[in-house]
């Protein structure tokens, strides 16, 4: 599934497809928020792998709780999830 909503600013790269595998029992949150005028959160399920079309200087923010239900996020620079094409094929 590829999501993206609102129109981005014409500065921007390119878009470029990542993704993303949740690998914690735990449901997460995945946000990008500092993209101006653009809006993406997705709930990504415990296993659940994830693919998604972003901007390579967005920063995806990944929100899940701990074992004191406390709310912890973790951030990854989009242009490392990018997905790589296979060179043998």
């Amino acid at each position: 599934m590829i999501s993206t909503l609102d129109k981005p600013a014409d500065q921007l790269s390119e878009k470029i497809l990542c993704w993303y595998i949740n690998i914690t029992s735990q449901v997460q949150v995945i946000r990008i928020s500092n993209i101006p005028n653009w809006y993406f959160e997705r709930t990504v399920f415990p296993g659940e792998r994830f693919i998604f079309e972003s901007f390579s200087q967005a920063e995806l923010e990944i929100y899940q709780k701990d074992q004191n239900n406390t709310i912890f996020c973790q951030q990854r620079l989009c242009c490392e999830l990018e997905v790589e094409e296979d060179k043998e094929s």
